[in-house]
């Protein structure tokens, strides 16, 4: 699996993207997870693709850390993906949702938002 998000010129933009793919690997250990940026950060989607492919993969689920689908997801995503499979004969790679379409996310997303609404968070 590779987990691709747009990147940031801070690196404590992805850290939140390493907790994800940290939760990932705890819930399927044997599943390889690698992280991916479209800009502004490495390894690159076609890193991701290859050391993948290095070790085997034949099959990779893509999941689109993006809110929506617009934008980056539509445009650059299909372009590099042909790109990397052209690098990589007989290999398959299957875009997932992005978050906001992932099932019952919007529904937690809320859930969360209400809670904090009822019982906010105070410092310290």
């Amino acid at each position: 699996m590779i987990l691709f998000a747009h990147g940031a010129r801070d690196p404590r933009w992805a850290e939140p993207l390493h907790r994800l793919a940290d939760s990932v690997r705890a819930r399927e250990p044997g599943l390889p997870v690698a992280i991916a940026f479209l800009e502004l950060m490495t390894p690159t989607l076609q890193d991701a693709v290859d050391m993948l492919a290095a070790q085997g993969a034949r099959q990779i689920d893509l999941l689109p850390v993006f809110w929506s689908g617009a934008g980056h997801v539509v445009r650059d995503l299909p372009d590099m993906l042909r790109a990397a499979q052209c690098r990589h004969a007989g290999l398959s790679v299957r875009v997932l949702p992005v978050l906001s379409d992932l099932p019952g996310v919007l529904d937690a997303v809320a859930a969360a938002a209400i809670d904090l609404a009822r019982h906010p968070i105070h410092d310290a």
